[in-house]
């Protein structure tokens, strides 16, 4: 049964995307890992969550949500975030599981493996996005999460680096479907690309643009 944390979503401008770390270090839930996936809204590919746990004593400017970064910065940060954080974890959940289980349960599956995965182990963890992780650790769910906090943060650009890797590694094993570009989600060339080809084994089956209901 997980136990969920403080209900205090307002955030205190002075410690900014530190605010929600700061409060677990009040409570003495020390050291907490952000937790963030990637990959949901694809229709290819896998789901690939990151667990990071960043020293508290770091600067954290130009962290934020990977989305709002440009490929290079991300990868530039993705970097630094591996020589500074005390400890990181990846993991992945592929499209036969997405297809049997459903997104949402592969996606929370991807980031249980992530916090399981861990060396260091959190004493709680933030994670973004409004459903609880099945793990036996204290947490709190924060929507928009990889906005606000800057462990979330850094684990969505953790995860969306190495994501866009193995896509890219898809680009050159099955180059038709031009994975390096669109990187699984669903954009007109790449469902023109399903049309033309039919799906490949990373294709999630289950999901419209790639099943024939779809």
């Amino acid at each position: 049964m997980t136990r969920s944390l403080f209900d205090q979503d307002t955030l205190d401008p002075a410690h900014g995307a530190w605010h929600f770390e700061h409060i677990l270090q009040d409570q003495g839930l020390w050291p907490a890992a952000g937790v963030d996936e990637v990959g949901r809204g694809c229709i290819a590919g896998p789901v690939v969550a990151a667990a990071v746990i960043l020293p508290h004593d770091i600067s954290t400017q130009g962290v934020t949500d990977s989305k709002k970064l440009t490929g290079t910065r991300r990868e530039e940060l993705s970097q630094l975030i591996e020589k500074v954080a005390i400890d990181i974890s990846i993991a992945e959940v592929g499209p036969e599981r997405i297809d049997k289980v459903n997104i949402l349960r592969a996606s929370l599956e991807a980031m249980k493996l992530a916090i399981e995965s861990l060396k260091t182990r959190p004493r709680a963890v933030l994670i973004d996005g409004n459903q609880p992780v099945p793990v036996q650790i204290p947490q709190k769910n924060i929507i928009k999460g990889d906005s606000r906090s800057c462990s979330i943060a850094a684990a969505s650009i953790v995860a969306k680096v190495y994501r866009d890797g193995l896509m890219k590694e898809f680009g050159r094993r099955y180059p038709v479907y031009l994975f390096e570009k669109h990187k699984g989600y669903a954009t007109r060339e790449h469902r023109e690309l399903i049309k033309r080809f039919g799906p490949c084994p990373i294709h999630r089956n289950s999901f419209k643009g790639v099943s024939k209901d779809g």
